[in-house]
């Protein structure tokens, strides 16, 4: 137990479920906001897929790629901000992704101009398309930066502000429109064709899902909105927030995990959670749920409070997938083996655009990050760190090789080691033999995690990184809610919200917040309003 007096008190204004980035981000707002609140997080530490963790004396993150939303202008700086004006900084990024794939060796920097130029050079009769492409991008990227201090829900603004945020909002889909139905392995290939003539040119974006995935990086380094973590990592961010609930005399429950809401009918009353080996109830008079969304209808919350038909819709949306995460400590800096700042990307452009994730090792996309080569404070003086991931999903190899007892627990045995281990040697031999180095025989530490390892520590279905995907059928199916069937039970992270990511898990966060506060507190509401738009229209 962490923080207040690690005392349950007799009644509290919220209690939340998860300790993740989005739980611990609503925490801190709440009780900067004067409420009393209580965190339930069934880990041993606070952080969710930002937890990170250390091996030998070198740092690893759990799972971040890249920062969006984190520098001056981004709607995490500002919520950060009105949090606490000492939260950790991200660092801009210059050299943002590298792609390895065939004959094909490109590099994407925060000036997108520079990769334009150079695929006008490699593919000269191309360029009238490339120039479209990029300056197609370049329109997303300014009615994105347009959308960027409007993350709040229509639910919490006043009529006034509906209005500015739907011409806003009108704009960014008038950019988005063009290409959001070009989607799947035709779709995708529709819609490059529109600039690109040449199919070794259009073998770029093989690994590309949809039209958006192949324009929005890009938009992205149009608005310098690539950023790297605070020194030490990702899991600076949950740290910090913690101790900013600590302070303000909130409640953490560490290895305490909710396993029932009670409520009357209409709302919840408290929430029944294991702590200790014995079963506590904290009365509440909100519950946020920053958690698994069916384990919150099916297991949390009575299941027959749910619809039967939107329960199945969430068991069929379309998710994104877990990953093998290969973190290796280096005896030797990784600037020595050859690797940068930048995300490299090694990808197979002779397969079928399914494969790119279809958990074959010999085939599947490899993701390769060199932290320490961004942050020294990730490894020892004169040595470095690499992290190789690969999306997999939790039911490869026959769900890894693992068995469930009566119980219901995963177990993990023989089997699910030999796989694991095979499937990261797979790995690490394609990248050595993509980049022609030896990583081996610098290997001082390594930890291997897969979708049952995800699963394990964050209670996210399946181990998926991130909830479900942008995309017509989960638009269609209404899959992204903040409201629950309780009245005053609140959904949040990134189930409440299609996409992923830190923006995603913080936003929602701010809203669930926002909500709670425009029934509870005016002031309160106007007060964050004031703080975190850079135009505020909170009240009419």
């Amino acid at each position: 137990m962490a923080g207040g007096t690690g005392k349950i008190k007799p009644q509290y204004d919220v209690v939340i479920i998860g300790a993740g980035l989005s739980g611990l981000t609503s925490a801190a707002l709440f009780c900067r906001a004067g409420m009393s609140v209580a965190v339930l997080e069934m880990d041993a530490k606070p952080g969710g897929y930002l937890a990170g963790f250390q091996r030998g004396g070198y740092k690893f993150d759990s799972a971040i790629h890249w920062l969006n939303q984190c520098g001056e202008d981004g709607s995490v700086f500002r919520i950060f901000r009105a949090i606490s004006p000492g939260f950790p900084k991200a660092r801009s990024q210059y050299r943002i992704k590298r792609l390895l794939s065939g004959s094909l060796d490109i590099t994407l920097t925060s000036d997108p101009d520079e990769l334009k130029d150079q695929l006008i050079c490699m593919f000269p009769p191309e360029k009238e398309g490339i120039e479209l492409f990029f300056k197609d991008a370049l329109k997303i990227a300014k009615a994105m930066k347009s959308m960027s201090d409007n993350f709040k829900s229509m639910q919490v603004r006043s009529f006034s502000d509906k209005i500015v945020h739907g011409f806003r909002l009108g704009r960014f889909c008038m950019a988005l429109m063009p290409h959001v139905f070009y989607s799947g392995d035709e779709g995708v290939e529709k819609g490059l064709k529109k600039y690109f003539k040449d199919p070794e040119l259009r073998k770029i974006w093989s690994a590309e899902n949809d039209m958006l995935s192949c324009l929005i990086p890009v938009a992205w380094a149009y608005n310098g909105d690539f950023q790297f973590p605070p020194d030490g990592g990702g899991q600076v961010f949950p740290k910090w927030l913690e101790s900013v609930v600590n302070e303000c005399g909130g409640d953490i429950f560490y290895s305490s995990k909710a396993v029932r809401i009670i409520d009357d009918g209409v709302s919840a009353t408290s929430v029944a959670a294991e702590m200790s080996g014995r079963e506590v109830q904290l009365k509440a008079r909100y519950v946020v749920a920053s958690c698994d969304v069916e384990t919150l209808y099916e297991k949390i919350m009575r299941p027959e409070l749910s619809k039967p038909d939107f329960l199945e819709k969430l068991k069929n949306a379309d998710l994104y997938s877990s990953a093998v995460s290969v973190s290796i400590g280096l005896d030797c800096p990784a600037q020595q083996l050859g690797f940068g700042e930048e995300l490299l990307l090694i990808s197979r452009d002779d397969i079928a655009r399914k494969e790119h994730n279809g958990g074959d090792p010999h085939r599947t996309d490899i993701t390769v990050l060199a932290p320490s080569v961004r942050d020294g404070s990730m490894a020892p003086e004169g040595k470095g760190t690499l992290t190789i991931y690969a999306p997999a999903y939790f039911s490869h190899f026959d769900n890894w090789g693992t068995e469930v007892d009566e119980k219901g627990t995963v177990v993990r045995g023989d089997r699910y080691r030999q796989i694991k281990k095979e499937f990261a040697e797979i790995l690490i031999d394609r990248v050595e033999k993509k980049l022609g180095i030896d990583i081996r025989s610098h290997i001082s530490v390594m930890d291997i995690a897969t979708p049952v390892t995800y699963h394990r520590y964050t209670g996210n279905r399946e181990g998926i990184m991130m909830g479900a995907r942008p995309g017509k059928n989960n638009y269609k199916a209404k899959i992204a809610h903040y409201r629950t069937p309780l009245k005053n039970v609140f959904l949040s992270g990134h189930w409440s919200n299609l996409g992923g990511g830190v923006p995603i898990a913080v936003s929602t966060a701010v809203n669930t917040t926002l909500m709670i506060l425009k029934n509870e507190n005016a002031n309160e509401f106007v007060k964050l309003c004031r703080l975190l738009d850079k135009n505020c229209y909170c009240q009419d």
